[in-house]
């Protein structure tokens, strides 16, 4: 796990409370070390603060997008909409406002660790059109083409496509997709309109993932 703090205090009481969880951790102090550092030595989970110095913390998260699907977290004392909505749209995972209780950490991170690595996938390739889902090599394709999807878009595509015709609601993909009970339902939202873009020709019209107004999401 790679911890991406600018304050040295919150950066160390972090790193030593997941140490104690049985987490091997490495953190840095800044964005442009730690997309050196995860491109060096890529880490399945990074945590990131949104306020740090020079790079900021959503172009922080755009690099690691780029550089890979580990499950990034942004751990920030903003708790605007705007700030969290802007986070997830820039490829976050998950979004946790300071200060954090370690238990709730630490247990979001187990439920993100057991979605990156699903069992009993079904082995068959799952058509909807022009859109076909290979659960179990991972893969999505439009028109024949490959999509790349990160681990989460990946998780709703498939629990959506698992029950197709049946409408979920948020809180149910909450349960399903991130293992959550409880959670902020814009989670979903952000997530379906990224899996939009990749996925539907036109994703103010999209003709796979239904939005059921009320009710949640369907596939068709």
């Amino acid at each position: 796990m790679l911890i991406v703090e600018d304050d040295d205090r919150i950066r160390l009481s972090l790193q030593l409370a997941l140490e104690d969880e049985g987490y091997q951790v490495r953190s840095v102090p800044s964005a442009e070390q730690g997309l050196q550092r995860q491109q060096d030595q890529p880490s399945d989970t990074v945590l990131v603060d949104l306020m740090l110095p020079g790079m900021d913390g959503f172009d922080c998260i755009r690099g690691l997008r780029r550089l890979g699907d580990a499950a990034i977290v942004v751990v920030s004392a903003r708790e605007d909409t705007h700030d969290i909505v802007a986070a997830l749209e820039a490829g976050a995972d998950d979004y946790l406002v300071k200060p954090v209780q370690v238990k709730e950490l630490s247990a979001r991170l187990r439920a993100l660790r057991r979605r990156s690595h699903p069992s009993g996938a079904a082995l068959t390739v799952q058509t909807f059109g022009s859109l076909e889902i290979r659960q179990d090599a991972g893969e999505v394709r439009v028109s024949g083409e490959p999509v790349a999807l990160t681990r989460t878009e990946f998780r709703l595509l498939c629990a959506l496509a698992d029950q197709a015709g049946r409408v979920l609601s948020r809180s149910q993909l909450l349960e399903q997709v991130w293992n959550y009970d409880y959670g902020d339902e814009r989670l979903v939202d952000v997530h379906m309109g990224r899996l939009r873009r990749k996925i539907e020709v036109d994703p103010a019209a999209p003709v796979h993932l239904l939005t059921i107004r009320g009710l949640g999401y369907k596939m068709a």
